[in-house]
């Protein structure tokens, strides 16, 4: 790497890459999600896999599961390539990182499963994608970003895109349960939480030192709301936790992965807007896969959210150029 900085690099001519790098990084975790979201659907409700107690696996398993085999992953990994030596971090950065896998990933993962079950699927997502909101005011709030009219077109078209994809405006209804609206808030700003502050981690440490330590401490998190004897209760048989890793794998470990790897090159902000590809993906993956019908709202609503990417990237006049962060891994 070259220059005077060997975290950060404040150059003009490497933005455009850096930047293009960053919405494919973050492409690929959604079309990740959005796969696992279908695969999920298809095994859960016995397509995938006809008269296997796959179908009866409990969401909330499933959620400690997802975290917990992409821990053991990383963990295994990274002792094999680096050993234990190289793992350690400064008290201070291990309570922020534990704090961004308790309020980030397991709140958001938890809250937005509580969302679905006390309202539904689509008043889940959409408060949940209010995050883009959450972020630019923060943003703007410490005078990190500005305001600019480019930003605010982009979080609205995200938003409105959103809205139309999970066919709000085609029939579905929102289902304003107390407690689930509540719970969809939470995800959101949890969502937001990690978005920003993972972005201030990942200028110090590589993207698998922070995915080690966020699902490690998420998955301890786990462990005092579900026992393992609750899941050794269960009998799952071989094929179900295999199911269970794979699983993993592909919806937390590697979607994180290229998240964070998107993190290091994009700012919060536009970081986030570009996340909303996510319930696109999951629309057209469940159509191709699973033979759901998009009809013409719903295209409608994936063009508006390519529309906010297209938008939120380009910069507006009078901004400052923002520092893109190199990988150091």
């Amino acid at each position: 790497m070259s220059g005077t900085s060997p975290n950060i690099q404040n150059s003009a001519q490497a933005m455009p890459e850096h930047a293009y790098r960053g919405y494919l990084y973050i492409a690929c975790s959604a079309v990740l999600w959005g796969s696992s979201a279908s695969l999920g659907r298809a095994a859960f409700t016995g397509q995938l896999f006809p008269g296997s107690d796959i179908a009866r696996i409990d969401p909330l398993i499933l959620s400690q599961a997802r975290t917990t085999f992409s821990c053991i992953a990383v963990l295994a990994a990274l002792l094999l390539v680096r050993g234990p030596r190289r793992l350690s971090v400064p008290v201070a950065d291990l309570g922020r990182l534990v704090l961004l896998g308790l309020a980030g990933v397991a709140a958001s993962n938890y809250f937005y499963y509580l969302a679905i079950q006390r309202t539904n699927v689509a008043t889940a997502i959409i408060i949940q994608y209010t995050a883009p909101v959450w972020v630019l005011l923060y943003m703007v709030a410490r005078k990190l970003e500005r305001a600019t009219m480019p930003k605010m077109v982009a979080v609205a078209l995200a938003i409105f895109g959103i809205a139309l994809v999970i066919g709000l405006f085609g029939g579905r209804k929102l289902h304003f349960d107390s407690i689930g609206v509540g719970a969809a808030l939470v995800a959101a700003f949890s969502f937001s939480y990690y978005n920003i502050f993972a972005h201030s981690l990942l200028e110090r440490y590589d993207r698998w030192t922070v995915l080690l330590f966020t699902t490690m401490s998420a998955a301890v998190f786990w462990l005092f709301i579900n026992s393992p004897w609750k899941i050794a209760a269960e009998h799952y048989t071989a094929a179900a936790l295999g199911f269970l890793f794979v699983f993993a794998i592909l919806s937390v470990l590697l979607p994180f992965v290229f998240y964070f790897a998107g993190l290091q090159h994009l700012r919060p902000t536009k970081a986030i807007v570009a996340s909303c590809l996510e319930p696109v993906f999951s629309i057209l993956i469940a159509a191709a896969a699973l033979h759901e019908s998009v009809n013409p709202l719903q295209a409608v609503g994936m063009a508006m959210v390519l529309g906010a990417i297209l938008v939120v990237q380009r910069p507006a006049a009078g901004d400052k150029v923002q520092p893109v962060i190199e990988p150091v891994d």
